[in-house]
């Protein structure tokens, strides 16, 4: 089963690492992601650029700048992991070193195997984004 990790950054908090804890942190959530991957349930990770380099497009057409709404934490990244059940997901999840800069919100991915045109999704390519 697929989970989404959305990882919801306090900009405060961010702000406020030496330039040497924010090496540390980039270090560590690498490792954590080789960890991920090794053990065969990494499917994606990314970080994202801040905020300030948002867009949001609306069904109007109408494009604002930056996130949705004004929040304390904004989204900061993404994880895309395997895991057996929604425990065994916040289990791997747990000891995230980013936690300590915000929080991450864990989701199942709802897998559409059918549509109309009897069609399912596109398997992923489990080469992809490896270099």
């Amino acid at each position: 089963m697929k989970f989404v990790c959305l990882v919801y950054i306090d900009q405060a908090r961010m702000d406020a690492m030496t330039p040497e804890e924010g090496q540390q942190l980039i270090d560590a959530t690498i490792e954590e992601d080789w960890a991920l991957r090794r053990a065969g349930q990494l499917v994606l990770g990314q970080p994202l650029l801040e905020q300030r380099h948002a867009r949001t497009l609306r069904a109007d057409g109408t494009i604002t700048d930056g996130p949705f709404a004004e929040t304390r934490e904004h989204l900061g990244g993404f994880t895309i992991i395997e895991a057996e059940s929604m425990e065994a997901a916040l289990a791997l999840t747990a000891t995230s070193p980013i936690l300590k800069y915000g929080s991450i919100e864990i989701r199942p991915v709802l897998d559409q195997t059918h549509s109309q045109t009897g069609e399912a999704r596109p398997a992923l390519d489990p080469d992809a984004g490896r270099g």
